[in-house]
């Protein structure tokens, strides 16, 4: 039987507890912004009230920078821990103080590409009912068989092997967040050529849907496209792969391909179609620009590291955009296939090579002559 407790005269017995010892190492313990505020938030918004976006994205990836005292919780086997800035050779005063423009987080990643797909599904719908690919010139039909076709290997490429590996490696949740979907844009719009590719097989006689495998094989037009993308996958440094991938392909051979040759032609070859899905991926390259504005922008103007990553920028150009420009250049005989032929191919270069200096421009940057020369 369990001893009873004894009773004093007046009441029972006081019971022994231990007395709580704070060490100020225990949660809660840090200052912080807003840390005696009754509204409690624990990063300095942009704004007056933090947005959405920031409430569910700032600080979501722990940093012994900022909140995490104890230091990194795991490490590689070469012993770096964490997200190591000496990923990138650029260098930031505070990496942490990136906001995607964009704001995208889960919702708005649903949402917009739920959207497109939507828009997309409509359109392809809306075609077949119509009967709208009869129209088509012959000639059209076997470039966007072959080409359009080819098109989903360097978005692919690019979405799996370059902006994928890319937000692991970036130091900050906000900026994983903006490579990220970067990513999915990519792999969505590899997806959507695909899809239509089958849906093309299905609803024209004679089309090849295999044809695309072959002519980004071995086509010679497209090789230099396909080397350039597997050269950019194999950048280790994640802020390289990014800023060539964006600043350099982009506008020197997606814009060129997408915009200056399949938004250009499609129509006077009968096709209202093609255009639809080509421009959801402009708007894609479009959206993604701006976080990849944001960033660079914060990195050339960085007060201590300022000069320093400009020169690493240009250091980056100078490899990179006689690369594009050449791969650009290997695409030439395939504007002389469609029938119509309403823009020529060095009027579509030297746009997107106009494209390529402005967006540089913004960043204080030049596009010299002797790199598309």
């Amino acid at each position: 039987m369990a001893q009873k407790t004894k009773e004093r005269a007046d009441g029972p017995a006081a019971r022994s507890v231990p007395k709580p010892v704070f060490t100020d190492a225990e949660a809660g313990a840090l200052a912080f912004p807003s840390s005696t505020s009754r509204h409690y938030n624990y990063f300095e918004p942009v704004k007056l009230h933090a947005s959405v976006y920031e409430d569910v994205t700032v600080d979501v990836q722990p940093d012994p920078a900022r909140h995490l005292t104890q230091g990194w919780i795991y490490a590689f086997a070469n012993g770096e821990a964490g997200y190591p800035e000496g990923w990138t050779e650029l260098r930031s005063s505070d990496w942490h103080a990136f906001r995607d423009p964009n704001e995208e987080w889960e919702q708005t990643i649903y949402r917009n590409n739920a959207n497109v797909v939507r828009q997309i599904g409509q359109t392809l719908e809306n075609a077949k009912a119509r009967h709208a690919f009869r129209t088509w010139a012959g000639g059209w039909t076997r470039v966007v068989e072959r080409h359009v076709g080819a098109w989903m290997h360097a978005e692919h490429g690019l979405g799996l092997h370059v902006f994928l590996p890319a937000q692991r490696d970036a130091p900050t949740n906000m900026i994983n967040n903006a490579i990220s979907v970067n990513s999915m844009h990519k792999l969505r719009f590899a997806q959507d050529l695909a899809l239509y590719n089958l849906t093309l097989t299905e609803e024209i006689d004679g089309f090849d849907g295999k044809a695309h495998i072959a002519t980004w094989a071995e086509d010679p037009a497209w090789q230099g496209v396909r080397e350039t993308v597997e050269r950019i996958t194999a950048i280790r440094d994640w802020a390289e792969a990014v800023f060539v991938a964006n600043y350099a392909f982009e506008p020197l051979v997606g814009e060129l391909f997408r915009s200056n040759f399949v938004l250009q032609v499609a129509a006077p070859n009968g096709d209202y179609v093609t255009p639809t899905l080509m421009g959801a991926g402009e708007s894609d390259a479009e959206r993604d620009l701006r976080y990849a504005r944001a960033l660079y922008t914060s990195l050339v103007e960085d007060a201590s590291y300022g000069k320093p990553n400009r020169a690493l920028l240009e250091e980056w150009l100078s490899a990179w955009v006689p690369r594009c420009t050449e791969a650009a250049r290997q695409l030439q005989p395939v504007w002389s296939q469609p029938p119509e032929k309403p823009i020529r191919f060095e009027d579509s270069l030297e746009r997107s090579a106009a494209r390529c200096a402005e967006i540089l421009g913004e960043l204080g940057l030049d596009l010299r002559k002797e790199w598309i020369s």
